[in-house]
């Protein structure tokens, strides 16, 4: 893949995980390129089909497009940084991520967002008023 294209996708997300918001500076893990749409389901490798994801949240989106809502036990389709706008399916509750829709609810289940050890994680950054990211 092109540098710029790599470039494009962590300038486009702030250098902030697309679906947990947790910023690279804080993690000591490196960030990945996440298809959107899976490679093994025809998705392109596009800025298009692209997010930046924190390792965590890659490793359980995996090719999953789908979950399941653990309110009404619906399969919805996972949150899509491209087409869906975050803060209408997503809200900080302190360090726990709450789910305002039944994708934004899949998507936190799927992607492991509240574990104990991700929630604690958070809880150490906003004490440290580094946490959530201030985004324009």
């Amino acid at each position: 893949m092109p540098p710029s294209r790599r470039q494009q996708v962590w300038d486009r997300a702030g250098s902030c995980c697309e679906y947990c918001q947790m910023p690279q500076d804080f993690d000591v893990l490196p960030f990945q390129l996440d298809h959107i749409r899976a490679q093994k389901h025809g998705g392109p490798t596009t800025v298009a089909n692209l997010a930046l994801a924190c390792l965590p949240c890659n490793a359980r989106k995996g090719s999953n497009a789908a979950g399941y809502d653990p309110l009404t036990d619906s399969l919805v389709p996972l949150f899509n940084p491209r087409t869906d706008e975050w803060s209408e399916h997503f809200r900080w509750h302190g360090p726990r991520l709450v789910g305002k829709s039944a994708i934004g609810r899949a998507t936190i289940e799927v992607l492991g967002i509240n574990t104990t050890d991700r929630i604690q994680h958070r809880r150490l950054l906003i004490q440290a008023r580094l946490f959530p990211p201030h985004r324009p």
